[in-house]
């Protein structure tokens, strides 16, 4: 596709959510092509930007000195023009005043990262949001699962959690340091699962939380411990962390590594007051059990994570997921649109062969 060509995206196709905006920002800046979004969001309840999707918006065009649509909370068309000379800054602090997570706020920044050059490293600083959060990625999860597979690929992302974060409020503190690439990016190949000898994870929970006849720590712990030994007879090594934020919450996540290189997880899982410590601790156990059981080297939450740098790479990628949901074929589409790359899916009893040959 020609440099220059502005490529028009509904907004509504698909599963029709911000990661439209997300993927759509990070590729336009990646492939230096402009894009107008229409219709955004328009199949939600509330249709258009919400505060989220516009901070992420501002600050991809902050560190990329791309220009931006005057946009507002509500808006249902924007373009986005990458900058030609293809500049970006060194350093980036942004303050955010909700619990917009901080997962998402980054995901547009790691794909327009594959083509920063002429850095030995970015240093963005965020100041507020969730570290934690409904259908997103948890920092640490983003820390143990993908940012180590990407690493693998060649592309080297790190994160430093100064302060946890949680809804309502939100009140994290990060910095995230990105190291462009030196060297073509790897192709990832991950089809098989292999052996795996230990279940690691973290369970954080804030210290407006740890009342001691609760043990709430505990008792999520002991729960993933039984399960999984019942179920695999493998070893854990389980962390459970008080940590201090603004608002009371507790997030986990579990994550093994392979002797094939994969690394699989539960992906992020929050408590909510209807849910059991014990129960929360099997719904967590019962989540890795299912990838281990099916042979399934890459989670639901790391494929779609996977897509971009998967249609990026020159060489041929394949992974094996156990289902392609509704927000991976939105994915694959989208990241079409700037690649012009097709990709093959193909079932396999119980999953999934996703490739881009």
């Amino acid at each position: 596709m020609k440099t220059g060509k502005i490529v028009e995206i509904d907004g509504s196709f698909g599963e029709g959510g911000g990661a439209i905006l997300r993927l759509a920002a990070g590729f336009s800046h990646l492939f230096n092509i402009p894009i107008k979004i229409r219709n955004i969001r328009a199949n939600r309840p509330k249709p258009g930007l919400r505060t989220q999707h516009l901070r992420g918006l501002k600050i991809i065009t902050e560190l990329t000195k791309s220009r931006l649509s005057d946009c507002k909370i509500g808006t249902e068309e924007l373009t986005f023009i990458p900058n030609p000379k293809r500049e970006i800054g060194n350093y980036l602090h942004v303050d955010i005043s909700t619990a917009a997570s901080l997962g998402l706020l980054l995901q547009p920044i790691q794909i327009a990262s594959l083509g920063f050059k002429n850095r030995e490293k970015i240093e963005i600083s965020l100041s507020g949001g969730g570290t934690f959060g409904k259908w997103a990625p948890s920092l640490n999860y983003l820390q143990e699962v993908t940012y180590k597979i990407f690493k693998n690929s060649g592309l080297n992302i790190e994160l430093e959690i100064q302060k946890q974060g949680f809804y309502p409020k939100g009140g994290a503190r990060i910095i995230c340091d990105i190291f462009p690439l030196k060297t073509m990016l790897n192709p990832i190949n991950l089809t098989e699962l292999g052996n795996i000898d230990l279940i690691q994870g973290e369970i954080i929970i804030t210290k407006q939380l740890m009342r001691s006849r609760d043990n709430i720590g505990t008792r999520i712990k002991k729960s993933i411990q039984q399960q999984i030994k019942r179920d695999l007879k493998v070893e854990t090594d389980i962390k459970f962390i008080c940590v201090d934020s603004t608002s009371p919450g507790v997030g986990l996540s579990l994550w093994a590594h392979s002797d094939t290189g994969a690394i699989i997880s539960t992906g992020t899982i929050l408590g909510e007051r209807k849910i059991r410590s014990e129960d929360l601790g099997k719904i967590a156990a019962n989540e890795i059990i299912k990838y281990v059981k099916n042979d399934i080297p890459v989670d639901n939450y790391l494929s779609d994570q996977l897509i971009p740098l998967m249609a990026y790479v020159k060489k041929p990628s394949r992974i094996k997921i156990h289902q392609i949901t509704s927000h991976t074929q939105t994915n694959l589409e989208l990241v079409k649109l700037f690649t012009q790359r097709d990709y093959r899916i193909t079932k396999e009893n119980n999953s999934f062969i996703l490739e881009y040959p």
